[in-house]
């Protein structure tokens, strides 16, 4: 009996699709550098899990991408001291799990790891399908528009920050799945041109399925922001600035004011 008890956990060891390993540390109540073996290789990640998470009631999920200083080999939890996203988001559902991916690229090998990442936590724990929401910064942008590419039905809404867009929006047109781009007008790094393209694209699809204003609008947001908005708090460098949306109460606002439910009845 003992043999075979043995082996039916040998075997369910080897189904599982990650091996919990035990956090080194935690941070601002984030268990730190946990890692989900899968098929598109190790995927280390940070966790926030609220207290009163206790598997009885579906939670939220908001999965956030950091930039380019975020990136793993820059260090462990460098996104999470880098980037707000993870932190202001907890103010807006106090159900919801936040998970901070911290990846090596900003390539379509991240995006597979995002959705697979994202799969993987609806399974592990109880998620609400209709709020699950993503945002990426700067490279975490571009990351974020390829794995829209990929699954963009498997979130509610997307904030796409400070970046360009790599991925096809024919997919996010079909599923439409709520994006709103956030640039400052003079972004040091990517200009506010791509963002300006990327949703004028968008709405032309849009446009060819039917849709009206309306419709769009509730669909679409394109927010460029002038050099007013960061000077007026205290940055003088766009890009960087674009951390400040973090804080933007209409910008994470809308965010999580989005259900995917909602939106197909």
């Amino acid at each position: 009996m003992k043999q075979l008890l043995s082996l039916l956990l040998a075997l369910l060891l080897l189904a599982t699709p990650s091996l919990a390993e035990s956090p080194a540390e935690s941070y601002r109540g984030f268990r730190m550098d946990e890692v989900l073996h899968s098929e598109e290789g190790d995927i280390h990640y940070h966790i926030y899990v609220p207290e009163s998470y206790d598997a009885s009631t579906p939670f939220a999920l908001f999965v956030t991408l950091p930039g380019y200083e975020g990136l793993y080999f820059q260090g462990v939890g460098t996104n999470l001291r880098a980037e707000e996203f993870g932190f202001e988001a907890q103010k807006y559902a106090p159900d919801m799990i936040v998970a901070a991916p911290q990846l090596d690229d900003w390539g379509m090998t991240s995006a597979r790891q995002t959705v697979a990442l994202t799969e993987y936590l609806m399974e592990a724990y109880n998620i609400d399908p209709s709020r699950v929401y993503i945002e990426g910064y700067s490279g975490g942008g571009e990351t974020l528009s390829l794995a829209l590419e990929l699954r963009p039905e498997l979130f509610a809404g997307a904030l796409h920050v400070s970046s360009q867009w790599d991925g096809d929006l024919a997919p996010v047109a079909q599923s439409r799945t709520p994006l709103y781009f956030a640039i400052g007008e003079d972004d040091e790094y990517y200009g506010s041109a791509p963002a300006k393209e990327a949703y004028a694209e968008l709405r032309s699809l849009y446009e060819q399925q039917g849709l009206t204003e309306a419709e769009i609008a509730d669909l679409l947001i394109l927010d460029v922001k002038p050099a007013s908005y960061f000077a007026e708090r205290g940055m003088t460098n766009q890009h960087g600035g674009g951390g400040l949306f973090a804080r933007d109460e209409e910008i994470m606002g809308w965010l999580f004011r989005q259900q995917r439910s909602a939106r197909e009845e």
